[in-house]
């Protein structure tokens, strides 16, 4: 018998092999689309620092969600950019809110696209941060008082048609806080998708400039998750699902690679991962200036994501995916 007695490189030799043996796929099933609404009309203003990212004011914005429907996409994410600020974030809850709104006219021009909607206070707030503040010019949030207001949030979200609510304050209690309040006001049916382990990452620069929600002052390190830790991650992950959530994210998604495996190998729900605006722009800075091939830097990107064990990707990539890989 010749050596080597196996040759793995057979099933490499084509295309035609490496697709048939290939272990993890990546499709367009997995993907969701975020969406940044913004008050007035005919506003379509590309984030400069994330290129083929706008923010939109509804009318335009139901052009992106046909889209988005038309490319096989099944659900977008929704944050709202409102015309007024104040302390406690009451454009978050509010009836006729910009993602009420959005919602509503995604929901009659694209009936079949699932609405998740971003539920949080800090893109509402004067100071930019997550909730209520303990004073004027403290970076304290305090934490019981700010459920309340997320609890209001999203049974307002809930009755404007969005299919899913998803909490991404990190307050302690938030997931039990809303799903009493939204089977309160008969909406039982509503799933929570929690951003259950979000960390301080530096990768949201370009989101905040999408969202207008940075923090006037402070940061969020003390509600967000620190980076080096995951044991952390995974109590955090299993307070939510003990509290009802439904489905659960960890956010960012590349660095925290080990973070998506230990959450895929410890619990059964359905799990997504936050491909955030610092990667996305960090790969369209480098394609701009022939560093990578964007193609295949990203679904090399994803396809990792989805082998670490997401079901679940999150991505402004979603649109050029869907275009590369078909249905």
């Amino acid at each position: 018998m010749s050596f080597p007695l196996h040759r793995p490189r057979r099933l490499r030799r084509t295309e035609t092999l490496r697709r048939l043996t290939r272990e993890t796929r990546l499709a367009i099933d997995q993907l969701v689309y975020p969406l940044f609404a913004t008050a007035g009309r005919g506003v379509r203003q590309e984030v400069g620092s994330m290129p083929g990212v706008f923010q939109c004011s509804v009318d335009k914005l139901l052009d992106e969600a046909r889209e988005v429907a038309d490319l096989g996409i099944p659900a977008v994410l929704l944050f709202g950019l409102p015309d007024t600020k104040d302390e406690i974030g009451s454009g978050a809850f509010a009836p006729d809110g910009v993602v009420q709104q959005a919602a509503q006219a995604i929901k009659r021009a694209a009936p079949d696209l699932l609405v998740i909607a971003d539920t949080c206070l800090c893109e509402y707030t004067s100071h930019g941060h997550c909730g209520v503040l303990a004073g004027a010019g403290d970076p304290d949030v305090r934490n019981d008082p700010t459920l309340e207001l997320l609890a209001r949030t999203a049974v307002s979200q809930a009755e404007a048609g969005v299919d899913v609510v998803a909490p991404s304050d990190m307050m302690d209690g938030r997931v039990g806080a809303l799903r009493r309040a939204l089977d309160e006001a008969q909406f039982e049916h509503v799933p929570i998708l929690s951003y259950a382990a979000k960390y301080a990452s530096a990768f949201y620069g370009p989101f905040r400039e999408a969202a207008d929600s940075a923090p006037q002052f402070g940061d969020r390190r003390t509600y967000q998750m620190d980076p080096p830790n995951v044991r952390e991650a995974l109590r955090e992950i299993a307070l939510d699902v003990e509290e009802g959530a439904d489905a659960v994210m960890v956010k960012p998604a590349l660095a925290y690679l080990d973070v998506i495996r230990a959450a895929r190998e410890r619990f059964d729900a359905p799990l997504a991962a936050y491909n955030v605006s610092g990667e996305y722009a960090m790969v369209k800075a480098a394609a701009a200036n022939g560093w990578l091939d964007e193609r295949r830097v990203t679904l090399e990107i994803l396809t990792g994501i989805v082998r670490a064990g997401a079901d679940i990707v999150i991505t402004y990539h979603a649109k050029d995916v869907a275009r590369w890989i078909g249905r």
